[in-house]
C-alpha cells in the first residue's frame, strides 16, 4: 500500500524536473488535435452540408415517377421532419401570340425547405398565389405582352418572374424554361393523364438524427425506380468538391495523430531509459516487482489522465476560438446534439496512444536486473523490435479506424507505415555503416562526427527514421494541400464561365459569335449537340447492364442507359487529356472518344465496337481513345465525342458557355431579345458556392497543417533528446582525453547536420512516392515532380536538425569533465 504515495511523490518530482513533460506534451497534442479538429470538422461539415442543401432546397429528396404512399410522409412528419412536394412535367404554355414548351414545376406549401426563391419582380409573396404562374426569367418579356397564360385546359395569371430557384440543378441540357405553379392548381390543367411522364420530388428537412431515422424507414421500402438523394448523391461539381475536401481533412488529421504518437513513443523510450538505474536501485533495496510496476505504471497512467483532461480542455477552447474565425453562417449553424463523439475520440486517443506506445519501453524498464547497480553494461531484457512494432502498429491501427471509420484509409496508413519504416531503417543503416572507415580517425570534426554516427548506428538509425518520417509527412501535407487548392482554383479562376447558352439553332451560330465578340465576351467553342442512345457494346445490349450499374453504383455518371448528348469536333477539347489510345484525325469516319470513367464502368476498352441509335438510324464506331474529363470546369463536357463525318448528317443544336463581364448588366437581356430561342442558364451561384467550399476547406486545412507542423516539431525534439545519455558518456571520455571544446562542438554540429541532410533526402524520396499514390488513387490530381525539393529539403533538413541538435546538446557541451561524469 505504500507504493502509491511513493509513486505520487516521485511523479510530482519528475514532472517538476521535466522527465515526463515531453510525453505529456505529445499526449496533449494528440488529444487536442483529435478533439479540437473533430469539433471544428463537425461544425464545418454541418455548415457545408447546410449550405449545400440549399442546392437541393432540402436535406434529402425522394425522387419517384409516381406518388408515394401518404403514410411515408406522415411518418416523416411524426419524426419532426418538414415535408414539401413538387411535381414536374413538360407542357406547352400559351400567352398572347407566344408559344413555348416549358417545364411545369408544381410545388406545395413550404417549398423550398432550404434556400430561397430569387425573384426579379419584388413583392410577389413566398409562392405563386392560387391560379397564377411565375415564369422563368427567359420568359420575362411575356409579362409585358400578356396578362394570362394557358396550360392545358387551365387559364392562369402571369404574376412574377423567377431569377433563380434553389434546386435549379446543374443539368444545362434541360433547356426548357421552368414555370412555377401551386400543386393544387395542377388539376385545372387537365394535362395529367394515365401514362404521362411525371417526376415527383418529396423534399425533407430536419435534424440530422430525424433525417437518419427517416432514411432507415424509407430505404427498405423504395422500389428500383425511386431514389433517395442528398447533395453528395449528385454527380455534381459541388458533391465532388465536398467529398475531396473531406478525404483530405481525414488524411491530414490521421497524419497529425500518427506524428503525435511517434513523439509519444520516442519520449516514452527516453523516459524509461533514464530510469534503468532507478529501477535497479529499487530492486536492490528490496522493492518487489509489483511495487516497481505500480510506481511506473502509475506515472504513465497519471500523465495520461492529466494529459487527456488538459487536451480535452485545450481542444474545446481551440475549437471555440477557431469557430469564431469561421464565417458567421458557420458559427451560427444549429447543433443537433452535444458533440460527444469528438470528445470521446480525443479521450480514446489519449488512452490508446498513452498505453499503446509506452507499453514496450515500460516492459523493458521493469525487466532491469538489480545487478545494473554494479555493472552499467547490464541492460534490460531484449524482446526485439518486433514486439515494439507490433504494439505500436496495433495502437495506430485502432486509432486510425476509430477516427476514420474506414478500413481502406486504415490499411493505407498501416501499409504506408510498414513500407516507409522498413525502407527508411534499411537505408539509414546502410548509409550510416558506410562511414566506418572514414570515422576511424578523429583529426577533424567531420571525421569525429562520422565516427559518432558509426558507434551509435542503431540509435542513429532510429533517429533518422523519426526525422525522415516527420519531414516526409510535413512535405506530403504541404504539397497535397497546395496542389489540391491550386487544382480547385485552376478549375475556377476569376473568369470561369458562369452562363451556359443552350438550344442554339445552327442558323444562329454565326450571329451569336459576332454578338459575343462585339461585346468582348469570353466564350467557349460552340459544341453541336445530338441526342442519341448507346445501344450495344461489341454487339451486346447495354440497357440491362447499365440499369444494374445505376442501382449498384449511384455515385457514378448516370443516364448512360437513356439518351445521351453526343457531340463532334476535330480538335481535342480543353481539360480533356487523352489517357489511353490516340485522338482521331480530321478525316476519320468511324471512330469515337469515350470518357474514361464511363469506359471503366461499362467495361469499354480501346478497339471495342459501340453501336448508337439516332433518329431511328443505327451505326457502329470503334473506340480509339479514352479521355479524362474534368467535370468541375464550367464548360460543355461530353461522354462521347465523334469525328465530324459521323454526326454531321444529323440535325444538331449547339451549346456554349461564357463569362459575364462586369459593367454589362444588360448583356443577358440583350442576348435573350436578339436570340429568343436560345436558353441562357446562369450558373454563377453554383460557382460562388464552389468557391465558398474551397475557401472554407482552405481554412480547415490550414488548421490541420498547424497541428501537423507542431507534431513534426515534437517528433524532431523527442528524437533529438533520445540520444543524450550515450552522448554524455562520449563527451566525458573525449574531455578526459583532452579534446578541445571547439572540436566537440563542431563534431556535434556535423553529426546532426549529416543526419538532417540524410533525413531530408529520404523524406523527399518517400514523399514523392506517397504523393504519387495519393494523387492517383485518392484525389485524382495531376502528378507533378517537385524538383526543387531535391535540392532544398536536404539543406533545410541539415540546418533545422543541426540547430535542434546543437540546442539540445548546449548544456552538455558547456559542462566540464567532472560535471559530465556525474549522473543525475
Amino acid at each position: 500500500m505504500t507504493s502509491l504515495p511513493l509513486a505520487w511523490r516521485l511523479f510530482r518530482r519528475e514532472l517538476a524536473r521535466g522527465q515526463l513533460r515531453l510525453i505529456a506534451a505529445a499526449l496533449i497534442l494528440a488529444v487536442t488535435a483529435v478533439s479540437g479538429l473533430g469539433l471544428v470538422s463537425d461544425r464545418l461539415k454541418r455548415a457545408i452540408d447546410h449550405q449545400a442543401a440549399t442546392f437541393l432546397a432540402a436535406d434529402r429528396i425522394l425522387n419517384s415517377p409516381q406518388e408515394v404512399d401518404p403514410a411515408w410522409l406522415e411518418q416523416a412528419r411524426s419524426l419532426g421532419v418538414a415535408v414539401a412536394t413538387t411535381l414536374e412535367f413538360q407542357s406547352m404554355l400559351f400567352a398572347g401570340d407566344e408559344l413555348q414548351l416549358v417545364t411545369i414545376k408544381a410545388v406545395s406549401d413550404g417549398y423550398p425547405l432550404r434556400g430561397d426563391i430569387e425573384m426579379m419582380t419584388p413583392g410577389t409573396g413566398a409562392l405563386p398565389s392560387s391560379g397564377s404562374l411565375w415564369l422563368d426569367r427567359r420568359l420575362a418579356s411575356w409579362l409585358q405582352s400578356a396578362e394570362e397564360g394557358e396550360v392545358g385546359e387551365g387559364i392562369f395569371r402571369l404574376e412574377g418572374v423567377i431569377n433563380r430557384l434553389p434546386d435549379a440543378g446543374f443539368n444545362v441540357f434541360a433547356s426548357a424554361p421552368v414555370v412555377l405553379m401551386r400543386l393544387d392548381d395542377v388539376a385545372q390543367t387537365g394535362v395529367i393523364q394515365p401514362g404521362s411522364r411525371l417526376q415527383w420530388r418529396y423534399q425533407f428537412a430536419g435534424r440530422e438524427s430525424a433525417i437518419a431515422e427517416l432514411e432507415r424507414f424509407l430505404e427498405p421500402r423504395l422500389t428500383t425506380s425511386q431514389r433517395l438523394v442528398d447533395v453528395r448523391s449528385q454527380e455534381s461539381p459541388l458533391a465532388r468538391a465536398i467529398g475531396r475536401a473531406e478525404q483530405f481533412l481525414l488524411l491530414s488529421a490521421l497524419l497529425g495523430i500518427a506524428l503525435a504518437c511517434a513523439a509519444i513513443g520516442v519520449a516514452a523510450r527516453r523516459y524509461c531509459q533514464r530510469h534503468y538505474d532507478v529501477v535497479a536501485m529499487f530492486k536492490t533495496l528490496g522493492a518487489s516487482h509489483g511495487q516497481v510496476r505500480t510506481i511506473f505504471v502509475s506515472h504513465l497512467a497519471l500523465v495520461t489522465l492529466l494529459s487527456i483532461v488538459a487536451g480535452l480542455g485545450l481542444g474545446w477552447l481551440a475549437a471555440q476560438g477557431m469557430i469564431q474565425l469561421l464565417p458567421a453562417e458557420f458559427g451560427s449553424t444549429a447543433m443537433d446534439a452535444f458533440p460527444w463523439r469528438p470528445l470521446a475520440l480525443g479521450a480514446g486517443t489519449g488512452v490508446i496512444a498513452g498505453f499503446g506506445f509506452t507499453l514496450y519501453p515500460l516492459l523493458r524498464l521493469l525487466s532491469v536486473p538489480p545487478m545494473r547497480v554494479l555493472r552499467q553494461d547490464i541492460g534490460p531484457a531484449r524482446w526485439g523490435a518486433g514486439l515494439n512494432g507490433l504494439l505500436a502498429l496495433t495502437a495506430l491501427s485502432l486509432l486510425a479506424w476509430l477516427y476514420s471509420g474506414s478500413w481502406k484509409m486504415t490499411l493505407v496508413l498501416i501499409i504506408g507505415a510498414l513500407v516507409l519504416g522498413g525502407l527508411l531503417a534499411l537505408v539509414g543503416l546502410l548509409l550510416l555503416r558506410s562511414g566506418r572507415q572514414l570515422g576511424m580517425a578523429t583529426a577533424s570534426p567531420l571525421k569525429l562526427a562520422l565516427a559518432g554516427l558509426r558507434r551509435r548506428a542503431s540509435d542513429n538509425a532510429l533517429q533518422l527514421v523519426g526525422f525522415s518520417v516527420a519531414l516526409m509527412l510535413l512535405l506530403t501535407i504541404l504539397a497535397l494541400r497546395q496542389d489540391l487548392l491550386s487544382d480547385w482554383q485552376a478549375q475556377l479562376p476569376q473568369n470561369t464561365p458562369d452562363h451556359f447558352l443552350v438550344n442554339i439553332a445552327p442558323e444562329d451560330t454565326a450571329a451569336l459569335e459576332t454578338f459575343l465578340a462585339e461585346r468582348q465576351v469570353r466564350a467557349t467553342d460552340l459544341y453541336p449537340v445530338i441526342r442519341g442512345r448507346l445501344s450495344a457494346i461489341n454487339g451486346e445490349t447495354v440497357q440491362r447492364r447499365v440499369t444494374k450499374e445505376d442501382e449498384e453504383e449511384p455515385q457514378g455518371p448516370r443516364g448512360i442507359g437513356r439518351e445521351l448528348n453526343l457531340t463532334y469536333r476535330t480538335e481535342l477539347p480543353p481539360n480533356n487529356p487523352v489517357v489511353a489510345g490516340q485522338w482521331y484525325g480530321a478525316d476519320s469516319l468511324d471512330e469515337v472518344s469515350v470518357e474514361a470513367r464511363v469506359a471503366e464502368r461499362l467495361g469499354i476498352g480501346l478497339g471495342d465496337s459501340l453501336s448508337f441509335t439516332i433518329d431511328g438510324r443505327e451505326f457502329s464506331v470503334t473506340v480509339t481513345s479514352l479521355r479524362q474529363v474534368n467535370w468541375e470546369t464550367m464548360q460543355p463536357n461530353f461522354f462521347m465525342i465523334f469525328p465530324p463525318a459521323v454526326l454531321e448528317p444529323f440535325v444538331a443544336t449547339y451549346i456554349a458557355s461564357f463569362y459575364h463581364p462586369e459593367g454589362q448588366p444588360e448583356l443577358v437581356g440583350e442576348l435573350i431579345r436578339q436570340f429568343p430561342t436560345v436558353s441562357v442558364i446562369d450558373v454563377g451561384a453554383l460557382i460562388e458556392q464552389l468557391r465558398g467550399v474551397i475557401d472554407q476547406v482552405s481554412l480547415a486545412l490550414s488548421l490541420v497543417l498547424l497541428v501537423v507542423v507542431v507534431a513534426s516539431a515534437l517528433v524532431l525534439l523527442a528524437q533529438t533528446e533520445a540520444g543524450m545519455a550515450s552522448r554524455r558518456q562520449e563527451l566525458a571520455i573525449m574531455r578526459t582525453l583532452g579534446a578541445p571544446g571547439r572540436l566537440l562542438r563542431s563534431a556535434v554540429n556535423w553529426e546532426f547536420m549529416i543526419l538532417g541532410a540524410l533525413a531530408g533526402l529520404m523524406a523527399v524520396m518517400v514523399a514523392e512516392l506517397t504523393l504519387y499514390l495519393l494523387k492517383t488513387q485518392v484525389f485524382n490530381l495531376v502528378v507533378q515532380a517537385h524538383w526543387l525539393w531535391w535540392a532544398l529539403t536536404p539543406v533545410l533538413g541539415a540546418i533545422l536538425i543541426g540547430l535542434m541538435g546543437r540546442f539540445a546538446c548546449r548544456r552538455l557541451l558547456a559542462q566540464n569533465c567532472a560535471a559530465l561524469l556525474r549522473r543525475d
